[in-house]
């Protein structure tokens, strides 16, 4: 999936249908689940990544989780937790998470719209890059900690950093 292929719908809306219109734009692999919720398989580099974004009227919220499965050995979480942190401790969009009983690592990731605010295309189209980003920025760090058998801190050295300026 190129980034910089992700289009924008017109006008202001739900955020759901904004997503759906993006997704149908990128010829995404989708699944309208609910008239809140949207499901969606997005290609990285590593994988594919399995990414929701749910409204919650309730508490004004647009939740986005991006997941991908994951099965380090029971002996190997203690570094996976510690990477966690560490990750975690350097990503200021989200925050990473471990599902033990999904298998699943975890990004997730809440905009809060209260006050009748609404969430519009661009801001959908930054929250998705911004999810892939992170789990395409990480997943060698995750690889090296649970199959590698690398330290936290030195999968933490592999982890892409974001590139500043220009060459």
């Amino acid at each position: 999936m190129g980034f910089s292929s992700i289009s924008s719908a017109g006008d202001d809306g739900h955020p759901i249908d904004l997503a759906e219109h993006m997704a149908l734009s990128n010829d995404w692999d989708f699944d309208r689940i609910a008239e809140d919720q949207i499901a969606m398989a997005l290609e990285g580099a590593w994988r594919v990544y399995s990414l929701t974004l749910a409204w919650s009227a309730g508490d004004e919220m647009l939740r986005l989780i991006c997941t991908y499965e994951m099965e380090p050995p029971a002996h190997r979480l203690p570094e996976v937790h510690d990477l966690l942190n560490r990750v975690n401790d350097d990503c200021w969009t989200g925050a990473f998470t471990w599902w033990d009983e999904q298998k699943l690592m975890v990004y997730r990731y809440g905009l809060l719209l209260a006050g009748d605010q609404m969430a519009g295309p661009d801001q959908i189209g930054r929250m998705i890059h911004s999810a892939i980003t992170a789990c395409e920025r990480y997943y060698p760090a995750f690889q090296l900690a649970t199959w590698g058998g690398e330290s936290a801190e030195a999968a933490m050295r592999v982890a892409i950093s974001e590139a500043w300026g220009r060459a």
